[in-house]
C-alpha cells in the first residue's frame, strides 16, 4: 500500500488515518527545541495507525500500557525459524503479566525473502511457526512507504534496519527503548523486556531497586 494522498483522491475513507498520519509524522519526529511545547504532548507509537495483515486498520492505541517487540518478519530467511522461536518464546514467557506483545510486520525488502501475499504469510506463521502473536500487512520499511509506526521506531531510535528481524523495543508509554539487529537473539532480550514490564509498575520497580542496594 502507498501512503500518499492518492489514497483520498482515489475516493476511499478507509486509509484516511494512515494517509493523514504518513503526512504529519515526519514533521513530528523533528527534534523539540529548547522551550517547545512539552513533551507530554509529543506523538509516540501508540499514537499511530496500522494495518493488520487482514487489511483493518489497527488504532495502536489499544496496546498501550503495554510493552511491544516490534520486529520486521520474513518467512524465507536464514533467521527465521531461530527468531520466530524464539519470539514465541518471549510471547509465552510474559503472556500472564497482560503487559507485553510481540508485534510482526513482514517486510520482502531485504534479499525478497517475504514475497508470498499477507494470507499466505499468515497462513505460515500461524501453522509452520506456531505464533500468535499480532501481525500486521506487509509494508516497507526503507525508502518509499515506510507506514508511520516504522517511521517514527526509526526515527527515534536512529538505527535503521539493515536486515530482517529487526526488533525495537517499546515501553508502556509509546516511547522507544532500544534496537537491536538480527544477530541479537529475541530471547536475549529477556531480561530488558522483563525491566521494562517492572517499570509499568513504579512501586514494583522501586522495590527491586531496593533489593539491588541492599545486596
Amino acid at each position: 500500500m502507498s501512503y500518499s494522498i492518492m489514497s483520498v483522491r482515489s475516493g476511499s475513507t478507509k486509509y484516511l488515518p494512515l494517509v493523514l498520519a504518513a503526512l504529519i509524522v515526519p514533521a513530528l519526529l523533528q527534534p523539540c527545541e529548547k522551550g517547545d511545547q512539552d513533551s507530554s504532548n509529543e506523538l509516540d507509537f501508540y499514537s499511530l495507525f496500522a494495518m493488520d495483515i487482514e487489511n483493518d486498520i489497527i488504532i495502536m492505541e489499544k496496546y498501550r500500557g503495554k510493552v511491544s517487540l516490534v520486529v520486521n518478519v520474513a518467512s524465507q530467511c536464514g533467521y527465521t525459524e531461530g527468531h520466530y522461536k524464539g519470539l514465541n518464546y518471549l510471547q509465552e514467557a510474559f503472556k500472564d503479566t497482560d503487559k507485553f506483545t510481540v508485534l510482526g510486520f513482514p517486510c520482502n525488502q531485504f534479499g525478497e525473502q517475504e514475497p508470498g501475499t499477507n494470507e499466505e504469510i499468515y497462513s505460515f506463521v500461524r501453522n509452520k511457526m506456531g505464533s500468535n502473536f499480532p501481525m500486521f500487512a506487509k509494508i516497507n520499511v526503507l525508502e518509499r512507504d515506510v507506514p508511520p509506526t516504522w517511521q517514527y521506531i526509526i526515527g527515534r531510535s536512529h538505527k535503521k534496519p539493515t536486515w530482517n528481524f529487526w526488533k525495537y523495543l517499546v515501553d508502556h508509554t509509546g516511547h522507544v527503548l532500544g534496537a537491536w539487529g538480527p544477530d541479537t537473539r529475541p530471547e536475549d532480550l529477556y531480561d530488558t523486556i522483563k525491566a521494562a514490564i517492572d517499570n509499568i509498575d513504579p512501586e514494583k520497580a522501586r522495590m527491586k531497586i531496593t533489593r539491588s542496594e541492599e545486596l
